[in-house]
């Protein structure tokens, strides 16, 4: 799961799970596409959500060892 700020919403922090990532987009807006096809509009720029991506598969593979 990574945390991500939904851009100009009153609940702005949300949970995504990193497995159901289809797509990121700049359009100039981060666009998150969701394998459902739900498409998720963020602050975060798309080099930051890519980082967090890899931290959070990084960590997972670091607690199967």
């Amino acid at each position: 799961m990574i945390k991500v700020t939904k851009l100009k919403s009153q609940d702005r922090d949300f949970v995504v799970n990193a497995e159901l990532i289809e797509t990121i987009e700049e359009t100039p807006d981060t666009v998150i596409t969701l394998t459902s096809g739900k498409k998720l509009i963020v602050e975060e720029s798309m080099d930051e959500i890519v980082r967090m991506v890899m931290d959070y598969r990084r960590a997972l593979f670091r607690n199967m060892r």
